[in-house]
């Protein structure tokens, strides 16, 4: 192969080898000779510069490639765009300034405006590696952000990304802040708010630590992965839709710093809520209302933090000239009867269709709905939740969901009992009469997870009981739903290695006398 030399000190012009691997982030692979000859290191940050642009991953040595060329996975072509053979310069990218402002951050100073965009271009820029990130994302967990800071970040993180302009105002959206297994809200509140004439153009995430995001859910109704072009055109047309927002470039630093979380099991409470409205402020959402699940086992236990928070997401949304509302709801317990994928999808298009549906599913449905059409002005203030109700039971919001479904690619006449869920099933029943006391949220989506979900489609749980209901012993607790014999008895153990529902009688406790 000609051998393709080096020039100007410590830069050299190399082939583009397209590599059929992913590795989880963007990495230059260089040949051991060439490495040394421009004395360049594992790990090393470089810049990848053609005409058209300048592209920075990090350095690894092998001998996968030969002389003169240079390796390419293919996380970098989701991004951006080099062809096999492509001659490129690729040199040393040299420490970016934003370091600085980390190392700022880490010792608890405030960062200004400018400080905060440097960093965030950089993160999207891929000019900061993992370690810088965690670095980062570890300095707002313990030394935290001001709202100056927050309304900063958000802007910064939406305005890296696409934006989108929709012709169709005001513009409504939900967003939950979730921790409540089968929370399949959404998909009654979108076409409930849309049948009212309002528009709310959906994107939703895909399920991180539970069983099922929205997004996994109407995955199994119809398409989610639309452009940008596509959901305006939707929208414009239909007032609404229900997508996937990581197949969009909104806030794509949100993306990145979110694998630094998980790695770290951590959250920073400004960055939550950066991420949060800086995807709502790139959908050019006005009027927004965020639901914050209150009770055990959900990320926000207690009602005095629920007001905390929202008292911040309130903030942010002045500054950005959004008009934010929140709604504590009750997350106690699971939402509806079923958690998975294809079961949720079941349950809430068998809601859609006949108006009627498990209770917990309707009043919370049907209560946000009717703060966003309060917001809206299409209802009277207090009267909000009775027109979502007459509403969802009119059979407007399905004719609306069939539109959603139809124009994103789904087929709108598919009903529930044609929805395929797992045939491997084990059903738990009480080993005692009483009352269920309590329903362990963790312990739920851990089986549903155990079972497959949200990968499996099909597979899940289906609970017969909530709080409060009287059992005998004998009686059904619970289903548990896989696609795989494995999967099925991996949920079987992780149920009863776990307790996730609880059955007392009237007396708790019998303390005798000491």
């Amino acid at each position: 192969m000609e051998y393709c030399q080096p020039f100007g000190g410590r830069s050299m012009k190399a082939k583009i080898k397209i590599l059929d691997v992913y590795t989880g982030r963007f990495v230059v692979v260089i040949n051991e000779k060439d490495a040394k000859r421009v004395k360049l290191h594992p790990e090393d940050l470089v810049k990848i510069e053609t005409g058209k642009k300048t592209v920075y991953g990090d350095v690894v040595i092998s001998n996968m490639v030969e002389e003169g060329e240079i390796g390419l996975s293919k996380d970098v072509l989701q991004v951006h765009s080099f062809s096999q053979g492509e001659i490129v310069n690729i040199a040393p990218a040299g420490t970016p300034e934003s370091i600085r402002y980390i190392k700022k951050k880490m010792h608890g100073a405030k960062l200004r405006k400018v400080e905060i965009e440097s960093i965030i271009k950089d993160i999207v820029d891929r000019k900061l590696r993992e370690i810088e990130i965690s670095a980062f994302v570890t300095a707002l967990e313990v030394n935290g952000l001001d709202m100056d800071e927050i309304a900063w970040l958000t802007v910064a993180m939406a305005e890296t990304g696409d934006m989108l302009d929709i012709d169709r105002k005001p513009i409504m959206d939900v967003h939950s802040i979730g921790g409540v297994p089968g929370n399949k809200t959404n998909i009654l509140v979108v076409p409930i708010v849309a049948a009212a004439g309002l528009t709310i153009p959906k994107t939703s995430s895909r399920a991180i630590t539970s069983a099922a995001g929205t997004a996994d859910v109407v995955e199994v109704l119809t398409n989610v992965s639309l452009s940008l072009d596509e959901i305006k055109r939707i929208v414009e047309k239909i007032g609404a839709c229900l997508v996937w927002g990581g197949a969009l470039n909104l806030a794509p630093a949100d993306d990145i710093t979110i694998k630094a979380e998980r790695a770290l099991s951590i959250d920073p409470r400004g960055l939550m809520l950066a991420s949060i409205m800086s995807k709502k402020y790139a959908m050019g959402s006005q009027y927004i209302l965020i639901d914050i699940p209150t009770g055990k086992g959900v990320k926000v236990e207690t009602m005095e933090e629920a007001r905390s928070l929202a008292r911040d997401f309130i903030e942010l949304g002045k500054r950005l000239g959004q008009y934010v509302e929140v709604a504590i709801t009750y997350g106690g317990q699971p939402v509806g009867h079923t958690v998975g994928p294809a079961l949720e999808a079941k349950e809430a298009l068998q809601t859609l269709m006949t108006g009627k549906g498990p209770g917990s599913l309707v009043e919370k449905a049907t209560g946000l709905a009717g703060i966003l059409l309060e917001m809206g002005g299409v209802a009277p203030a207090g009267m909000g939740k009775k027109m979502a109700r007459e509403i969802l039971e009119s059979g407007k919001a399905y004719q609306k969901m069939r539109e959603i479904i139809e124009e994103q690619g789904g087929n709108p006449d598919i009903k529930p009992e044609e929805i395929p869920i797992g045939d491997k099933t084990y059903t738990f029943t009480a080993p005692t009469s009483g009352y269920i006391t309590f329903i362990d949220n963790k312990a739920i989506t851990g089986i549903a997870r155990a079972a497959g979900a949200p990968e499996d489609k099909g597979a899940g749980l289906e609970l017969y009981v909530k709080v409060g209901e009287k059992v005998r012993e004998g009686d059904p607790l619970f289903k548990i739903y896989a696609e795989s014999e494995a999967r099925l008895e991996q949920a079987i153990v992780y149920a009863r290695r776990t307790e996730p529902i609880r059955i007392e009688g009237m007396v708790l406790q019998r303390i005798g006398n000491i």
